[in-house]
């Protein structure tokens, strides 16, 4: 399937597909993200800056700039760097974690799926995305789902924000 069979897809947020950017050829080196190594990690440095909820082991923070009500990133509080390098005792409370959160956010109503992504290019902190996606909004179905995030208005920050404070309630009723 190519570049121009993507507008086939009832799921693709755009009418058309422009021309494709050139991939670059590889680089030998990739560039260091940010906080490598816990090296002035943003989250390390202030641990509870911008939680909407926290234990001793994890945090969720609320992305509030978002068409989407509820997309929350879930981070250890310890500098971890990717989901492989957990150790034993916070991997096995990924997993519960993961469902906590989910069932957190469908807490909201009016959710069709949460989508749980994880992709590690950006902040070396480690750090886990959901997006909930409304309800009967099947178009935004799928992989094609955080596009639709650039294309859609954000809601009022306040009604992300009480989102986010009634995820908080259903983490700590659950607890």
């Amino acid at each position: 399937m190519g570049v121009e069979d993507l507008t086939e897809f009832q799921t693709w947020p755009y009418q058309s597909v422009g021309p494709a950017r050139t991939l670059e050829d590889p680089v030998e080196v990739e560039p260091p993200r940010h906080g490598e190594g816990g090296i002035d990690c943003p989250r390390c440095q202030n641990p509870d800056e911008d939680a909407i909820w926290q234990d001793d082991r994890w945090l969720l923070t609320l992305f509030e700039n978002s068409p989407f009500l509820g997309v929350v990133l879930l981070q250890p509080r310890a500098h971890i760097q990717s989901i492989a390098d957990l150790p034993p005792d916070l991997a096995g409370e990924f997993g519960p974690m993961l469902g906590r959160v989910q069932r957190a956010i469908e807490s909201l109503g009016g959710i069709g799926r949460v989508h749980v992504n994880y992709w590690g290019d950006g902040g070396a902190h480690l750090h886990v995305w959901f997006y909930p996606r409304p309800y009967g909004q099947l178009q935004l179905r799928g992989t094609f789902f955080p596009i639709w995030g650039f294309t859609l208005p954000n809601r009022p920050v306040e009604e992300t924000r009480e989102a986010g404070r009634r995820i908080a309630a259903a983490m700590d009723a659950t607890g």
